[in-house]
C-alpha cells in the first residue's frame, strides 16, 4: 500500500462493533469513520472521499442490500458487507448486488484489517494514475486496464471493481484450469477461502451474465466439472 492514509467508512448500528472495527483499523494505519444509521451512511458513501465501504445488512432507516446497491450504481470502490446472516442466500443476495466481498460474524478483527488491507491494495494498484495504458483483447472481449473499462463487440459495459479484477485476471492467464480457491487467493488476495467459495461463484455468474447481455455468442469461460473454470482464448 502506498504510504498515503487510507480511508474507510464502517456503516454500523452496533456502536460497540464499530469502534472496536475502527481501532483495529486505525491500529493499522486506515483512518475510519463510523455511520450508524443506513441512510446516513449511504449519503456519506456517495459524497465524501473514501477508499472502501465495509456495509452491515440490518441497519436503521436502510438496509445494507440496498446501500450496496445504491453505491454500485454510482461508485466502483470496494464494498465489503459483514453480517450475522449465515445463509447462503444472503451471501449470494449481497455479492450478487456488486459487493466484492462478505463476511459473516463473528470474525476477529484483524481478518476484517487483513480483507480491507487486500481490497484497497489491489484497488491502488489497478488504478494508480502512472500505469502504462494497456489493453488486453482476448476474441471479442477488451479490456482497457488503466481506464478499468471493459467492450464486448466494440460496446462498453460496466464491471464493478472485483468482477472486473477476476475478468481481468482470466484473459491474462488463458487456456489453463483455475480453482475456485486459487481465483480466490490470486483476484481477492486472501490466503483461506473458507465458506467464502460463493464470493467466487457469484462473480463469475455475474461476469457470464454481462457477456451475454453484450450479445457475445459464445461465453469464453468455461466450468470444469470438479475443478474449476478455465477462460478459452
Amino acid at each position: 500500500m502506498s504510504n498515503e492514509v487510507s480511508r474507510v467508512l464502517l456503516i454500523e448500528d452496533d456502536v460497540s462493533i464499530a469502534e472496536l472495527q475502527k481501532d483495529y483499523l486505525e491500529i493499522n494505519r486506515i483512518e475510519a469513520e463510523i455511520a450508524n444509521d443506513g441512510l446516513i451512511g449511504l449519503n456519506r458513501a456517495l459524497n465524501e472521499p473514501f477508499d472502501l465501504i465495509v456495509i452491515d445488512i440490518m441497519l436503521p432507516s436502510m438496509d445494507g442490500f440496498e446501500i450496496c446497491r445504491r453505491i454500485r450504481e454510482q461508485k466502483n470502490i470496494p464494498l465489503m458487507i459483514v453480517s450475522a446472516k449465515k445463509e447462503d442466500i444472503d451471501k449470494v443476495r449481497g455479492l450478487g448486488l456488486g459487493a466484492d466481498d462478505y463476511m459473516t460474524k463473528p470474525f476477529s478483527p484483524s481478518e476484517l484489517v487483513a480483507r480491507v488491507q487486500a481490497h484497497i491494495k489491489r484497488y491502488q494498484q489497478l488504478t494508480r494514475s502512472d500505469q502504462i495504458n494497456d489493453i488486453i483483447e482476448r476474441g471479442q472481449i477488451m479490456i482497457d486496464k488503466q481506464a478499468r473499462r471493459v467492450f464486448v463487440l466494440g460496446k462498453e459495459i460496466l464491471f464493478p471493481t472485483k468482477e472486473f479484477d477476476l475478468l481481468l485476471f482470466f484473459m491474462e492467464h488463458p487456456n489453463r484450469v483455475w480453482m475456485k480457491e486459487q481465483l480466490f487467493r490470486q483476484v481477492w488476495e486472501l490466503d483461506e477461502l473458507d465458506s467464502d467459495i460463493y464470493t467466487v461463484v457469484v462473480h463469475v455468474g455475474r461476469i457470464r451474465e454481462k457477456l451475454k447481455k453484450g450479445k457475445l455468442s459464445e461465453i469464453p469461460i468455461e466450468t470444469i466439472w470438479g475443478s474449476g473454470y478455465r477462460f478459452n482464448a
